[in-house]
C-alpha cells in the first residue's frame, strides 16, 4: 500500500468518538472486573485520564446506564450496577430461542470459511480449557456464536440477540464465577453442532440443537443455585 493509499483510508475510516472511547473504556473495565460491583466511576478522574473533557464520560455513563450496568446512587454519584443472578434464567431463555433461530437462519448462508471458523474457535476453547483460562474458553466461545450473528439475514433478530446480550453481560460478571465449569460440555456441543452443519441437517434441527445448547448453561447454574443457594447477594 502506497503513502497516498494509507492516507485515503485514514481520511475514509470511522474515527472513534470521545464519547464511544469513554464508553468502550468503562464497559471493558466492568465487564473484565477492573470495575467490580459498587465500584465509583469518578467522571473528573477519568476524562482526566482519558484526556477528554467531562461531557463524553457523562454521555457514555447515561449509555451504561441504559444498559444496566452502571447505576447512580443518591449522594454517591456513578456506580457499577450490582449483578442480578436471579434475571440469568429468564435472559438465557430468550438468548436461546433468539439464537437458536438465528443459527439456523444463518445456515444456508455459512461459507467453508465460516465452517472453518467455527471449528477453529471451538478447537481454541478446548485448548483454553486444558490451560484452566475461562477467561479465553469466554472469548472464544463468544467469537464462535458471533459467525452466526455475523451470517443472520434478519436484522431485527439480530438486533434483539444485540440488547439481550448486553443485558446478559452484566449478569455474567457474578454468575459466572459460580457456575461449575462446563467447558467440556460446550466443547462437545459445539462439536455436534458444526457436524449438523457441515452435513446439511434441516434448519429445525440445526435451531434446536443451538436453544438448547444456550438453555445448558442456565440449567447448570440452576442446579448449582440449588445445591449451593443464592449467590445475588455474595
Amino acid at each position: 500500500m502506497t503513502t497516498q493509499q494509507a492516507r485515503e483510508r485514514e481520511a475514509v475510516a470511522p474515527r472513534q468518538t470521545k464519547q464511544e472511547l469513554a464508553y468502550a473504556t468503562i464497559r471493558a473495565r466492568i465487564l473484565d472486573g477492573a470495575y467490580g460491583p459498587g465500584f465509583r466511576v469518578v467522571i473528573d478522574a477519568l476524562a482526566s485520564e482519558l484526556g477528554v473533557s467531562a461531557l463524553p464520560v457523562r454521555e457514555a455513563i447515561r449509555r451504561l446506564e441504559a444498559e444496566g450496568l452502571v447505576v447512580y446512587r443518591p449522594n454517591a454519584g456513578a456506580q457499577v450496577a450490582p449483578a442480578d443472578p436471579a434475571l440469568f434464567h429468564e435472559e438465557m431463555g430468550v438468548l436461546a430461542v433468539l439464537e437458536g433461530h438465528a443459527t439456523a437462519l444463518a445456515a444456508p448462508h455459512l461459507t467453508e470459511r465460516d465452517l472453518r471458523r467455527l471449528r477453529e474457535t471451538t478447537d481454541d476453547m478446548a485448548a483454553a480449557m486444558e490451560q484452566m483460562d475461562p477467561l479465553a474458553f469466554g472469548r472464544h466461545n463468544r467469537a464462535f456464536h458471533q459467525v452466526f450473528v455475523a451470517r443472520c439475514p434478519n436484522g431485527a433478530l439480530v438486533e434483539l440477540l444485540t440488547e439481550v446480550e448486553r443485558r446478559l453481560d452484566a449478569i455474567r460478571r457474578t454468575v459466572f464465577v459460580h457456575i461449575p465449569y462446563r467447558g467440556a460440555a460446550s466443547v462437545s456441543e459445539h462439536r455436534a453442532l458444526i457436524e449438523l452443519l457441515e452435513k446439511g441437517a434441516p434448519p429445525a434441527r440445526i435451531e434446536a440443537a443451538a436453544r438448547k445448547h444456550k438453555l445448558q448453561t442456565a440449567e447448570t447454574f440452576r442446579r448449582w443455585q440449588e445445591q449451593h443457594g443464592d449467590v445475588s447477594s455474595r
